[in-house]
């Protein structure tokens, strides 16, 4: 570019990140979470798919496959044996 003027810069569609681009519910950014869960295997079991899906999209996990896979996956991820 010469002589001084103004550049366009191109942007995604609004909403971006946000409810906008078909992602409400759990978020639509990856953004480490602050926290560990804290949930137990009992409550694995009986999560809803929904809730299992946010959790495991928080962290930036896949979330494929059917609700007892997810929960494995899940309980893999984030229970530790003691």
């Amino acid at each position: 570019m010469s002589g001084g003027g103004v550049e366009s810069v191109a942007r995604a569609p609004g909403g971006v990140g946000g409810a906008a681009n078909g992602q409400a519910g759990c978020g639509g950014q990856f953004q480490m979470p602050l926290h560990y869960p804290r949930y137990t295997r009992g409550d694995y079991e009986t999560m809803p798919e929904w809730k299992i899906d946010c959790l495991l999209k928080q962290y930036g996990l896949p979330i494929s496959g059917d609700v007892e896979q997810k929960r494995k996956f899940a309980m893999g991820a984030f229970l530790w044996l003691h």
